[in-house]
């Protein structure tokens, strides 16, 4: 019972806290598809894949934003060693500053974007699903992909899904044995089917795109 109440939250559903958690809800999926059972096979055990909330993990996600991982690493540090992560900093912060740390004009004007919404962070936490998108969405820099991402794995949402991601577009093809990549319309028709869980299948199916990858081609 301890367990059930720190995973679920009324209004919200189940909050994905561990490994345990993600082990449920691919257990519930492949129970209800043994597609996902098959890709389970080839993938093994699901990353839990949570990260911290907050300003500094949404500012991260606009750096990261266009360029390579090892870039975007090399910014974000630059950025730590600058103090440059929290919002008053952003708004202190000069141009100079941020291009120094590595942000162009366009990252700088989404950076001070997201200072200035001054998001009630402790709030999302108990925000319904689209509540929580709807508010990261209205900051400039920030899509409905990193807003996804945000309540997926910062939030622990256990029934959210990146529809418009292309890499579960295409394990889905592969999977389901798909004519063509579904659009985002069709993700969102298909991933009806696995809720509660939708964030536990969008792992299975990221986790089956590296493995089918090499098996089937995919680029």
């Amino acid at each position: 019972m301890a367990s059930e109440k720190r995973t679920f939250v009324p209004g919200i559903g189940r909050i994905i806290q561990c490994d345990d958690c993600v082990s449920e809800g691919a257990d519930w999926l492949a129970e209800s598809d043994s597609r996902f059972a098959d890709a389970l096979k080839l993938t093994g055990p699901l990353p839990l894949r949570r990260r911290p909330e907050g300003f500094a993990q949404l500012l991260s996600a606009i750096v990261s934003q266009q360029v390579s991982v090892a870039s975007a690493n090399a910014i974000w540090k630059r950025m730590q060693d600058a103090k440059l992560t929290g919002p008053r900093k952003i708004m202190w912060a000069s141009d100079d500053d941020l291009r120094a740390a590595g942000l162009s004009r366009q990252k700088i004007r989404y950076a001070r974007a997201l200072a200035e919404a001054r998001i009630d962070f402790s709030a999302l936490r108990n925000a319904p699903d689209d509540q929580v998108i709807a508010t990261l969405v209205q900051v400039p820099g920030i899509g409905v992909w990193t807003a996804e991402i945000y309540a997926m794995f910062s939030l622990g949402r256990a029934d959210v899904f990146a529809h418009g991601d292309l890499a579960l577009q295409e394990a889905a093809r592969v999977l389901f044995d798909l004519p063509e990549r579904p659009k985002e319309r069709q993700m969102r028709q298909l991933a009806e089917a696995w809720s509660p869980w939708r964030s536990v299948a969008a792992r299975i199916l990221w986790a089956y795109y590296r493995v089918a990858k090499d098996r089937e081609g995919i680029r």
